[in-house]
């Protein structure tokens, strides 16, 4: 099997586009080498089968969504109080509407992984990966709240973005920033808590 890692991320970038527009039923792979502009019979040498291309996918996406070490070293330069909180999830939320296509891929994969075993377990694997680095993160770094309140917050975020990524006309733009703010500021924080938020 091939392991040159630049056309294997190059072939993984294309099966996100494939998947974000044609849905879970269009990735084949003949779609994702035709994507890529590589010919015909490419991916199936970087890729075992189809539960292989999947599960590298979704683990590429999260890769993707990662914010930027130094963007958040200067977000991070401020006293860890909700208005911290309120901007990491603001930022959050820029990086998914910076890579819509990303995230509507993830989006595809959480849906198809309701029928594929193997897939569920990576995917489950992944996310609660994610979702244990953000609740370190937000206790290392002294943020309002507890771990209850990053799953909360967590929750109430992914809700947000399905909504605004998929049907935006929902939820005004100019509302959005108004909810996450809002959303922050009435979770209730444990007398002497730490820690909190999104890292990524």
């Amino acid at each position: 099997m091939s392991s040159n890692p630049t056309r294997r991320t190059a072939l993984v970038n294309a099966a996100i586009e494939v998947l974000a527009r044609e849905g879970a039923r269009g990735l084949t792979f003949r779609a994702v080498d035709a994507e890529a502009g590589v010919p015909n019979g490419t991916a199936s040498n970087y890729f075992a089968n189809r539960d292989d291309l999947l599960r590298q996918v979704g683990e590429h996406i999260h890769v993707r969504l990662t914010p930027n070490a130094v963007k958040l070293a200067e977000t991070m330069d401020a006293p860890p109080d909700k208005s911290l909180v309120v901007r990491l999830l603001q930022e959050l939320l820029g990086r998914l509407q910076a890579d819509r296509t990303g995230y509507l891929a993830l989006l595809e994969l959480r849906l198809e992984a309701t029928r594929r075993p193997e897939l569920r377990a990576a995917l489950t694997r992944t996310i609660s990966t994610t979702l244990e680095q953000n609740v370190k993160f937000h206790l290392d770094a002294g943020l309002p709240g507890d771990r209850t309140t990053v799953v909360s917050l967590y929750l109430a975020m992914t809700g947000l973005m399905v909504e605004h990524l998929t049907l935006p006309d929902v939820l005004p733009e100019e509302q959005v920033g108004e909810l996450i703010t809002a959303l922050v500021e009435r979770t209730d924080v444990p007398a002497g808590g730490a820690a909190g938020a999104e890292g990524g």
